[in-house]
């Protein structure tokens, strides 16, 4: 089954882009709660590159690795890539209010897919929230 998140990030394609594919960026908005964090992010932007966000409690009780293969790049609308046997797409599409983010990813079995839609979409959430925050800053 596939499962569709999205966010209306309000600012610029080249500063949503950067803030989603670097990371020092990553490490700051990549949890669906305030309890977990990632620790570590690498990030290697293009096909067949190898990405991997570290993501812990924070309270030191458990932690696991989000990894994957790139296998597509298009800068500004598309990242595709593999992670285990599933797979995922984010689209980058602008608009008059901003940049609509969409991830479309294949479900896994051990959560409901209502849990796996609500962390995927808690985790958008706080990248647009990251976004403009640095936006407003800038």
């Amino acid at each position: 089954m596939r499962i569709t998140v999205e966010t209306t990030v309000a600012a610029p394609i080249d500063q949503v882009w950067r803030a989603y594919t670097t990371p020092a960026d990553i490490m700051e908005w990549n949890a669906a709660s305030d309890d977990w964090h990632t620790t570590k992010a690498t990030v290697d932007l293009r096909e067949g590159g190898i990405f991997s966000s570290r993501m812990e409690a924070k309270d030191g009780s458990m932690g696991f690795d989000f990894a994957g293969t790139y296998t597509t790049i298009v800068e500004h609308k598309l990242i595709e890539y593999s992670f285990g046997d599933r797979k995922a797409e984010v689209e980058f599409v602008p608009g008059t209010k901003g940049v609509v983010v969409r991830v479309v990813f294949d479900s896994e079995p051990t959560h409901s897919v209502e849990q796996q839609q609500g962390g995927w979409q808690a985790i958008l959430d706080n990248f647009a929230r990251h976004v403009q925050a640095k936006q407003k800053t800038s």
